[in-house]
Protein backbone atom coordinates (compact mmCIF):
# COMPACT_ATOMS: atom_id res chain seq x y z
CA UNK A 1 0.00 0.00 0.00
CA UNK A 2 1.40 3.37 -0.94
CA UNK A 3 1.74 5.64 2.17
CA UNK A 4 1.74 9.41 2.46
CA UNK A 5 5.47 9.69 2.59
CA UNK A 6 6.16 8.22 -0.91
CA UNK A 7 3.18 10.43 -2.46
CA UNK A 8 3.99 13.59 -0.94
CA UNK A 9 7.75 12.50 -2.08
CA UNK A 10 6.67 12.30 -5.73
CA UNK A 11 4.69 15.60 -5.73
CA UNK A 12 7.97 16.92 -4.56
CA UNK A 13 9.58 15.04 -7.25
CA UNK A 14 7.32 16.53 -9.96
CA UNK A 15 8.19 20.28 -9.43
CA UNK A 16 11.26 19.86 -9.34
CA UNK A 17 11.34 17.42 -12.52
CA UNK A 18 9.06 20.20 -14.08
CA UNK A 19 11.80 23.27 -13.25
CA UNK A 20 13.90 20.94 -15.20
CA UNK A 21 12.66 20.52 -18.19
CA UNK A 22 14.60 22.01 -20.79
CA UNK A 23 13.86 23.72 -23.12
CA UNK A 24 10.28 25.35 -22.25
CA UNK A 25 8.89 28.25 -24.23
CA UNK A 26 8.59 30.99 -21.91
CA UNK A 27 9.03 29.45 -18.53
CA UNK A 28 12.10 29.24 -16.57
CA UNK A 29 14.13 25.94 -17.24
CA UNK A 30 17.94 24.21 -16.82
CA UNK A 31 19.33 27.35 -19.73
CA UNK A 32 17.33 30.78 -18.76
CA UNK A 33 14.69 32.32 -16.67
CA UNK A 34 12.08 32.01 -19.63
CA UNK A 35 10.07 35.26 -19.67
CA UNK A 36 10.79 36.24 -16.02
CA UNK A 37 12.70 38.51 -14.33
CA UNK A 38 12.06 38.09 -10.75
CA UNK A 39 13.18 34.31 -10.74
CA UNK A 40 15.38 31.56 -11.82
CA UNK A 41 15.85 27.91 -11.77
CA UNK A 42 17.67 28.36 -8.05
CA UNK A 43 14.63 30.22 -6.78
CA UNK A 44 12.09 27.42 -7.91
CA UNK A 45 15.21 24.92 -5.98
CA UNK A 46 14.23 26.88 -2.77
CA UNK A 47 10.67 26.90 -3.08
CA UNK A 48 9.67 23.45 -4.01
CA UNK A 49 12.55 22.88 -0.38
CA UNK A 50 10.00 24.44 1.49
CA UNK A 51 7.51 22.28 0.26
CA UNK A 52 8.05 18.80 1.28
CA UNK A 53 6.56 18.72 4.17
CA UNK A 54 3.19 20.24 3.08
CA UNK A 55 2.72 17.68 0.24
CA UNK A 56 3.09 14.79 2.92
CA UNK A 57 0.60 16.80 5.24
CA UNK A 58 -1.54 16.60 1.89
CA UNK A 59 -1.22 12.84 1.39
CA UNK A 60 -2.20 12.08 5.06
CA UNK A 61 -5.16 14.36 4.95
CA UNK A 62 -6.21 12.01 2.74
CA UNK A 63 -5.26 9.15 3.53
CA UNK A 64 -7.13 9.65 7.48
CA UNK A 65 -10.55 10.46 5.20
CA UNK A 66 -10.21 7.31 3.64
CA UNK A 67 -9.83 5.39 6.44
CA UNK A 68 -12.61 6.68 8.34
CA UNK A 69 -14.98 6.60 5.04
CA UNK A 70 -15.46 10.30 5.17
CA UNK A 71 -17.17 11.82 1.90
CA UNK A 72 -14.34 13.39 -0.20
CA UNK A 73 -16.00 16.68 -0.29
CA UNK A 74 -16.27 17.19 3.71
CA UNK A 75 -12.01 16.68 3.49
CA UNK A 76 -11.56 19.88 1.01
CA UNK A 77 -11.48 22.46 4.03
CA UNK A 78 -8.85 20.81 5.58
CA UNK A 79 -7.16 20.45 2.47
CA UNK A 80 -7.13 23.59 1.45
CA UNK A 81 -5.88 24.92 5.11
CA UNK A 82 -3.24 23.17 4.53
CA UNK A 83 -2.45 24.20 0.67
CA UNK A 84 -2.37 28.04 2.46
CA UNK A 85 0.06 27.04 5.26
CA UNK A 86 2.04 25.77 1.65
CA UNK A 87 1.65 28.73 0.12
CA UNK A 88 2.69 30.94 3.06
CA UNK A 89 5.94 28.50 3.09
CA UNK A 90 6.70 28.86 -0.47
CA UNK A 91 6.68 33.14 -0.30
CA UNK A 92 9.37 32.45 3.13
CA UNK A 93 11.27 30.74 1.13
CA UNK A 94 11.03 32.89 -2.25
CA UNK A 95 11.05 36.23 -0.26
CA UNK A 96 7.38 37.32 -1.70
CA UNK A 97 7.98 35.79 -4.89
CA UNK A 98 5.09 33.06 -6.20
CA UNK A 99 6.86 30.30 -7.91
CA UNK A 100 4.74 27.37 -7.36
CA UNK A 101 1.03 28.56 -6.15
CA UNK A 102 -0.72 26.84 -9.41
CA UNK A 103 1.14 23.77 -8.26
CA UNK A 104 0.45 23.42 -4.68
CA UNK A 105 -3.13 23.41 -5.64
CA UNK A 106 -2.85 21.05 -8.32
CA UNK A 107 -0.20 18.61 -6.69
CA UNK A 108 -2.01 19.11 -3.28
CA UNK A 109 -5.37 18.15 -4.36
CA UNK A 110 -4.22 15.45 -6.12
CA UNK A 111 -1.59 14.31 -3.26
CA UNK A 112 -5.09 14.20 -0.83
CA UNK A 113 -6.71 12.14 -3.24
CA UNK A 114 -3.71 9.86 -3.83
CA UNK A 115 -3.40 9.38 -0.28
CA UNK A 116 -7.74 9.01 0.49
CA UNK A 117 -7.18 5.89 -2.24
CA UNK A 118 -4.36 4.07 -0.34
CA UNK A 119 -6.20 5.17 3.29
CA UNK A 120 -9.56 3.26 1.84
CA UNK A 121 -7.57 -0.10 0.38
CA UNK A 122 -8.28 0.74 -3.26
CA UNK A 123 -5.22 0.82 -6.26
CA UNK A 124 -3.95 4.11 -6.71
CA UNK A 125 -4.44 4.90 -10.83
CA UNK A 126 -4.34 7.96 -12.43
CA UNK A 127 -7.37 7.93 -13.78
CA UNK A 128 -9.01 7.05 -9.82
CA UNK A 129 -6.77 9.74 -8.60
CA UNK A 130 -8.17 12.64 -11.00
CA UNK A 131 -11.62 11.59 -10.26
CA UNK A 132 -11.28 11.42 -6.87
CA UNK A 133 -9.65 15.05 -6.74
CA UNK A 134 -13.24 15.90 -9.06
CA UNK A 135 -15.44 14.89 -6.33
CA UNK A 136 -13.07 16.13 -3.48
CA UNK A 137 -13.82 19.54 -4.86
CA UNK A 138 -17.08 19.79 -6.16
CA UNK A 139 -18.52 23.30 -6.47
CA UNK A 140 -15.16 25.03 -5.68
CA UNK A 141 -16.08 26.96 -9.47
CA UNK A 142 -19.21 28.30 -8.26
CA UNK A 143 -18.20 29.10 -4.72
CA UNK A 144 -14.93 30.51 -5.22
CA UNK A 145 -16.20 32.87 -7.82
CA UNK A 146 -19.49 33.55 -5.73
CA UNK A 147 -19.69 37.47 -5.52
CA UNK A 148 -16.46 38.14 -7.60
CA UNK A 149 -18.56 40.88 -9.67
CA UNK A 150 -19.23 43.21 -6.55
CA UNK A 151 -15.77 42.81 -5.03
CA UNK A 152 -13.54 45.78 -5.61
CA UNK A 153 -11.41 45.80 -8.52
CA UNK A 154 -8.13 47.12 -6.44
CA UNK A 155 -8.62 43.29 -4.59
CA UNK A 156 -9.30 40.86 -7.43
CA UNK A 157 -7.33 38.11 -8.02
CA UNK A 158 -5.74 37.11 -11.88
CA UNK A 159 -7.92 34.38 -11.93
CA UNK A 160 -10.75 36.73 -10.63
CA UNK A 161 -10.41 38.89 -13.36
CA UNK A 162 -9.96 36.32 -15.74
CA UNK A 163 -13.14 34.69 -14.58
CA UNK A 164 -15.24 38.15 -14.77
CA UNK A 165 -13.71 39.45 -18.45
CA UNK A 166 -13.75 36.43 -20.22
CA UNK A 167 -15.63 33.04 -18.01
CA UNK A 168 -12.69 31.51 -18.03
CA UNK A 169 -12.75 29.16 -14.84
CA UNK A 170 -8.78 28.21 -15.20
CA UNK A 171 -7.43 25.59 -12.83
CA UNK A 172 -10.34 25.57 -10.49
CA UNK A 173 -12.34 24.64 -14.04
CA UNK A 174 -10.25 21.90 -14.67
CA UNK A 175 -9.68 20.38 -11.41
CA UNK A 176 -13.75 20.16 -10.64
CA UNK A 177 -13.95 18.63 -14.27
CA UNK A 178 -11.02 15.75 -12.98
CA UNK A 179 -8.37 17.35 -14.79
CA UNK A 180 -9.50 16.47 -18.59
CA UNK A 181 -6.63 18.25 -20.20
CA UNK A 182 -4.24 15.79 -18.32
CA UNK A 183 -6.25 13.10 -18.78
CA UNK A 184 -7.45 12.94 -22.52
CA UNK A 185 -4.47 14.66 -23.72
CA UNK A 186 -0.71 15.01 -21.97
CA UNK A 187 -1.08 11.67 -20.02
CA UNK A 188 -1.00 9.90 -23.55
CA UNK A 189 0.94 12.08 -25.69
CA UNK A 190 3.95 11.32 -22.13
CA UNK A 191 3.38 7.86 -22.58
CA UNK A 192 3.37 8.08 -26.49
CA UNK A 193 6.72 9.69 -26.15
CA UNK A 194 8.14 7.36 -23.45
CA UNK A 195 7.05 4.32 -25.41
CA UNK A 196 8.89 5.36 -28.27
CA UNK A 197 12.39 5.56 -26.27
CA UNK A 198 12.41 9.29 -26.12
CA UNK A 199 13.86 10.19 -22.57
CA UNK A 200 12.17 12.14 -19.70
CA UNK A 201 13.15 15.28 -20.74
CA UNK A 202 12.48 15.13 -23.96
CA UNK A 203 8.96 13.60 -23.77
CA UNK A 204 8.02 16.28 -20.98
CA UNK A 205 9.91 19.20 -23.46
CA UNK A 206 7.57 17.73 -26.18
CA UNK A 207 4.49 17.13 -24.22
CA UNK A 208 4.45 20.58 -22.83
CA UNK A 209 3.51 21.91 -26.28
CA UNK A 210 0.31 19.32 -26.47
CA UNK A 211 -0.73 20.84 -22.87
CA UNK A 212 0.04 24.39 -24.81
CA UNK A 213 -2.88 23.38 -27.45
CA UNK A 214 -5.57 22.71 -25.43
CA UNK A 215 -5.01 24.70 -22.29
CA UNK A 216 -6.49 28.17 -21.28
CA UNK A 217 -3.53 29.49 -20.02
CA UNK A 218 -4.89 32.09 -17.60
CA UNK A 219 -1.09 33.30 -16.94
CA UNK A 220 -1.07 34.03 -20.49
CA UNK A 221 -4.58 35.91 -20.34
CA UNK A 222 -3.63 38.21 -17.12
CA UNK A 223 -0.26 39.35 -18.55
CA UNK A 224 -1.59 39.66 -22.44
CA UNK A 225 -4.85 39.18 -23.45
CA UNK A 226 -7.20 36.56 -24.39
CA UNK A 227 -6.07 36.98 -28.01
CA UNK A 228 -2.36 35.95 -27.20
CA UNK A 229 -3.44 32.73 -24.96
CA UNK A 230 -5.72 31.70 -28.07
CA UNK A 231 -2.27 32.18 -30.12
CA UNK A 232 -0.24 30.25 -28.47
CA UNK A 233 -2.77 27.66 -28.19
CA UNK A 234 -2.54 27.77 -32.54
CA UNK A 235 0.69 27.39 -32.72
CA UNK A 236 1.47 24.54 -30.63
CA UNK A 237 -1.77 23.44 -32.64
CA UNK A 238 0.42 23.39 -35.91
CA UNK A 239 3.46 22.40 -34.42
CA UNK A 240 1.92 18.90 -33.41
CA UNK A 241 0.38 18.18 -36.58
CA UNK A 242 3.06 19.38 -38.98
CA UNK A 243 6.15 17.52 -36.48
CA UNK A 244 8.39 19.00 -34.40
CA UNK A 245 11.32 18.21 -32.00
CA UNK A 246 13.94 19.97 -29.36
CA UNK A 247 14.58 22.90 -31.92
CA UNK A 248 11.54 24.24 -32.54
CA UNK A 249 10.71 24.20 -29.08
CA UNK A 250 13.34 25.77 -28.21
CA UNK A 251 13.07 28.48 -31.49
CA UNK A 252 9.54 28.97 -29.80
CA UNK A 253 11.37 30.09 -26.30
CA UNK A 254 13.55 32.41 -27.71
CA UNK A 255 10.26 34.25 -29.13
CA UNK A 256 7.89 34.06 -26.20
CA UNK A 257 11.26 35.38 -24.07
CA UNK A 258 11.30 38.51 -26.43
CA UNK A 259 7.55 38.85 -26.10
CA UNK A 260 7.51 38.15 -22.38
CA UNK A 261 5.15 35.28 -23.10
CA UNK A 262 4.94 32.87 -19.93
CA UNK A 263 2.83 29.36 -20.17
CA UNK A 264 2.58 29.03 -16.30
CA UNK A 265 -0.39 27.03 -16.20
CA UNK A 266 0.74 24.85 -18.94
CA UNK A 267 3.68 24.39 -16.67
CA UNK A 268 1.65 23.81 -13.77
CA UNK A 269 -0.53 20.84 -15.51
CA UNK A 270 3.05 19.40 -16.65
CA UNK A 271 4.08 18.71 -13.03
CA UNK A 272 0.60 17.24 -12.80
CA UNK A 273 1.01 14.99 -16.20
CA UNK A 274 4.33 13.56 -14.48
CA UNK A 275 2.65 13.54 -10.88
CA UNK A 276 0.50 10.71 -12.19
CA UNK A 277 2.38 8.99 -14.27
CA UNK A 278 5.49 8.38 -11.65
CA UNK A 279 2.36 7.63 -9.43
CA UNK A 280 0.93 4.59 -11.79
Amino acid sequence: MMTSSEIGRLALEAMLVEVSVTPKPGLVDRNNSGAHRDMDFFTFMKSAASLGESFVNFAEEGRAGGVKGIPPAEIFPAVRQIGIEAERRMFRATEGINTHKGEIFSLGLLSASAGYLAGSGREVTADDTMRLAAEMCTGIVASDFAGVREKSPAILTKGERVYIEHGITGIRGEAEAGYPCVRDVSLPALRGYISQGLCMNDALAMTLIHIMAHAHDTNIISRHDVETAQEVMTTAGKMIASGFGLEDIARLDGEYIERWISPGGSGDLLAVTYFLYVLE
